[in-house]
């Protein structure tokens, strides 16, 4: 049993905590911007207990989990006053599940290094769905020996967990990731739309097409709810725009092509004027007939 601090109990970060201690009975410690927020995670879970900051949850700890929201919110929870790293001892693991970039990765890294203390980015899929039901998928960048010993506390919450290279690999299959899903996405609301217009049966075509190559996760499990016009659950407009701006950032550092990612990063400003703010990403099929009933 490992002592673990969870920084971080969003959407995602809340529900994966739990799964650290209901599946794993480790001793828990959490902390949150939002005290009432820690709080409640401690009520409803039974165990644990809360920390007024980064640094007094990072004390004790031998893991110390982060998932948070950015670049910047990542630097204040380790580097920034009451950070983790202030007081994280020499030997333990910091692994960070937040999406940032491949660059605070390295940052984060190296000052962690400083201290003895190991440093895995490993940013998850899944969605909200995946967290609370413990099946992500985690992509790690790091040292193997780092991985190894922090790899089953991460299954806790994980369907795959996988080392893919060193410092920074791990936020960089994120990206390719949010890159796969922008395009995925696009192309699912462009045919749905067709399929309207054409007159189509749109379940029957979907029953259809996806049993073949066509076949996506997002169709499965997003066809049904975008011709619906249901947009309120999933991963929100604000935070794929926010993943999209990070592939594109990296895109121009390394010289990649990404003609189509930056089209629908532009098309999700467009559902953002639309209100969409958060709306789940599937509302790209809202833009193509911003007519159309809506049950958000």
């Amino acid at each position: 049993m490992a002592k673990v601090a969870w920084i971080g109990l969003g959407v995602m970060g809340y529900p994966m905590a739990g799964h650290i201690l209901k599946r794993g009975g480790h001793d828990l410690v959490v902390f949150n911007r939002s005290a009432a927020k820690a709080s409640a995670w401690v009520a409803e879970y039974g165990a644990g207990r809360t920390a007024a900051t980064p640094a007094e949850a990072a004390r004790d700890a031998d893991i110390v989990f982060a998932c948070v929201g950015n670049d910047d919110d990542l630097r204040s929870v380790t580097i920034g006053k009451d950070g983790a790293f202030e007081t994280q001892r020499a030997g333990t693991i910091f692994v960070d599940n937040t999406t940032a970039s491949a660059e605070v990765a390295r940052e984060l890294a190296a000052a962690a290094s400083a201290k003895g203390v190991g440093f895995l980015d490993a940013p998850v899929s899944g969605g909200q769905a995946g967290a609370q039901n413990g099946q992500l998928t985690v992509m790690v960048g790091g040292d193997q020996a780092t991985f190894d010993r922090a790899k089953p506390v991460i299954d806790h919450y994980a369907k795959m967990v996988n080392l893919i290279g060193p410092t920074g690999a791990g936020q960089l299959t994120k990206m390719m990731n949010q890159i796969c899903i922008a395009g995925l996405v696009q192309g699912l609301a462009e045919a749905i739309h067709f399929g309207q217009k054409a007159g189509l049966d749109i379940p029957a075509v979907m029953d259809t097409i996806s049993k073949g190559a066509a076949q996506s996760w997002q169709m499965e499990n997003r066809w049904k709810s975008m011709v619906d016009g249901k947009f309120d659950f999933g991963f929100a407009v604000d935070w794929m725009r926010k993943d999209l701006s990070i592939c594109l950032d990296e895109a121009r550092a390394n010289g990649a092509s990404l003609p189509v990612t930056a089209i629908v990063d532009q098309f999700y400003s467009d559902v953002q004027k639309m209100g969409g703010n958060r709306w789940d990403t599937s509302s790209l099929v809202a833009r193509l007939d911003p007519s159309a009933k809506r049950k958000t």
